[in-house]
């Protein structure tokens, strides 16, 4: 049995009709009226689920709802909910939608249901929900396979690309280094090569998000000076 269940709508008698079908199911059943007192009451009692009137609060404040209190399985209940609405708060971290004029029975079921860790949204939005996970799914793997060819790198193809993506010209990274131009050019080619990039604005994008390198041990010299460079810049120098 479910510990806390939390009501929460301006309309009186809703409250009522909710209390009365769903305290059989919970030890203890809150009745919150108020939008002031909401959220204090949220993070102080801590229920396992709220069930919360659409009409009590907008899109944006139950998604901030729902961010204060990541233990509190959150079902929204309103007449004219849309489609993208639901989508909108499904991705803030809302469990459950479903329609005012639900029966008590079908009420019931959905908090005992997001109460289980599963969700009740509209078929509609399921496909829409898979799509979504696989397109992360896929850009976290494209990204963890930029983060693993970085380990490709030699020490000194390693330390070029780091000044590459600090915005260093291929002068400035020879006068640190102790190297030719030339040299640092042949490097950078190795370092395109072996990330699959094609020009210097890609290769910074790819060393941001490598943790590493504001951590990894490097072998580099002081740099002597520093070309300031923007994205826009970076792209149109590859190589050279």
């Amino acid at each position: 049995m479910m510990n806390i269940l939390m009501i929460a709508s301006a309309n009186q008698d809703r409250l009522a009709s909710w209390k009365r079908n769903l305290s059989s199911s919970v030890s203890k059943t809150l009745a919150i009226d108020k939008l002031d007192t909401l959220r204090e009451d949220v993070v102080q009692f801590k229920p396992a689920v709220t069930l919360l009137d659409y009409d009590l609060l907008g899109p944006d404040e139950i998604a901030s709802l729902s961010r204060i209190s990541l233990q509190t399985n959150i079902i929204v209940i309103g007449s004219d909910i849309s489609e993208e609405t639901e989508w909108r708060l499904l991705k803030a971290g809302i469990r459950g939608c479903c329609r005012s004029d639900a029966d008590p029975e079908l009420l019931k079921q959905i908090v005992m249901t997001v109460h289980g860790g599963e969700l009740w949204i509209r078929r509609t939005l399921t496909c829409r929900l898979i799509d979504e996970l696989s397109k992360k799914a896929a850009m976290n793997k494209t990204h963890q396979e930029s983060l693993g060819m970085l380990n490709k790198l030699t020490q000194r193809e390693y330390d070029i690309a780091v000044r590459v993506g600090k915005g260093e010209s291929n002068k400035l990274i020879a006068m640190a280094c102790g190297i030719t131009e030339r040299t640092v050019k042949a490097h950078l080619t190795e370092v395109f090569i072996k990330l699959g990039v094609s020009d210097r604005l890609n290769l910074a994008l790819t060393l941001s998000a490598d943790k590493r390198t504001a951590v990894r041990k490097s072998s580099m010299n002081p740099t002597v000076g520093k070309l300031d460079m923007n994205h826009s810049e970076l792209a149109h120098h590859s190589v050279s």
